[in-house]
């Protein structure tokens, strides 16, 4: 031990190396454990080695800085900081600084590389209400169900209503053509009696939520036209005959409502979303509400911008150019695509409008 030789060398070199002094001496140090030897020099030999304990230069750790904050994704913060810890004894101001940086710089990577991998958010379908309607000749009850995104705060509810024989006749459709997936899925069986007790309905509201959730969490069933036009069919039929009446403050909650629908369905490249849009945009106009009907025109025009042709798209510039001139936004992209729509096809007058398209498209 260090102790014990500098004091043999000491020894050594003074003159005093009889053999009794040496064996005393090796008796003296053997009495104290190593510990207290080292204790007794540790000032000095702290004094002597604080120059050699740095294993890397200033410049060096400026490099490594450099090299750690242009990585793409390396080790979590939290284990080189470890590696870093067991070598230097302690966390320094510049480490701190590069490893706060690196941090930072690893979420945003992370981010940006996970947002194109997540898996579709999860949706979430509450019954919040039951009522019983009861009409001249039969009654029911009526349940609503809202449609929530977790993670997410919806200002405006994507709310439907809908009754036992329509969930029924979802679930006999869907049994029809996904007969293997649909095999595990339960639905309430009907009552002949105590329809409408709250017990009853508590137990099928439950269960309306449970078989929602399950039809959705299947790929291949929640693409279906049958599940989808559960949803947002009946809105979009309510919202066209609202429209055709002249009813424009009524249709335009109602395409709205179909509008949520659909965003929370994740289907808003559709036909249905296109026509969708073309309503918000005829009930904005209808009502002076210009800006928000060159809204919709806009967003519409930028899910038909990969599309060369489609029975909308020259409804939807001319009304597009017009709105802009309107409000007083740019026009020229959509008047050089109505320019080139002319050139290659018949002309735009024979086109019917916006409206005359909403009006004649058939919803059943």
């Amino acid at each position: 031990m260090a102790a014990r030789i500098l004091h043999r060398l000491r020894h050594a070199l003074a003159g005093e190396g009889g053999r009794e002094e040496r064996v005393r001496g090796g008796c003296e140090a053997e009495d104290f454990p190593e510990s207290s030897e080292l204790e007794d020099d540790t000032e000095g030999l702290s004094t002597r080695l604080s120059g050699t304990l740095s294993f890397t230069s200033h410049e060096e750790e400026e490099e490594e800085e450099e090299e750690g904050a242009g990585e793409e994704l390396g080790e979590p913060p939290q284990a080189m900081g470890a590696a870093a810890g067991a070598e230097d004894g302690e966390w320094g101001p510049a480490a701190e600084r590069a490893g706060g940086s690196l941090l930072t710089r690893q979420l945003q990577e992370l981010w940006r590389k996970s947002r194109g991998s997540l898996a579709p958010q999860r949706l979430l379908f509450e019954v919040t209400s039951a009522s019983v309607v009861s009409e001249r000749s039969s009654k029911y009850v009526l349940y609503t169900i809202y449609l929530i995104r977790s993670g997410r705060f919806d200002k405006a509810p994507a709310a439907i209503a809908r009754r036992y024989s329509d969930f029924e006749q979802l679930n006999r459709r869907l049994r029809c053509r996904f007969g293997c997936d649909m095999a595990g899925i339960t639905f309430p069986r009907k009552r002949l009696r105590r329809n409408f007790t709250a017990e009853t309905i508590a137990k099928r509201s439950r269960a309306f939520e449970q078989f929602l959730s399950h039809l959705h969490s299947i790929a291949e069933i929640r693409r279906s036209p049958e599940f989808l036009e559960f949803f947002f069919l009946q809105d979009l039929q309510a919202a066209q005959r609202l429209t055709c009446t002249g009813m424009y403050r009524e249709a335009l909650a109602t395409w709205a409502n179909a509008y949520r629908l659909q965003d929370r369905l994740g289907v808003c490249s559709s036909g249905r979303f296109l026509l969708t849009l073309a309503g918000l945009a005829v009930c904005h106009q209808e009502l002076d509400e210009l800006g928000e009907a060159h809204g919709c025109c806009e967003q519409a025009l930028q899910l038909l911008e990969a599309q060369g042709s489609h029975p909308l798209l020259g409804p939807f510039l001319q009304a597009h150019v017009h709105l802009a001139w309107k409000v007083g936004k740019d026009k020229r992209r959509s008047e050089a695509r109505l320019q080139d729509l002319r050139e290659a096809g018949p002309p735009l007058q024979q086109q019917p409008t916006l409206k005359e398209c909403l009006i004649k498209e058939p919803l059943e």
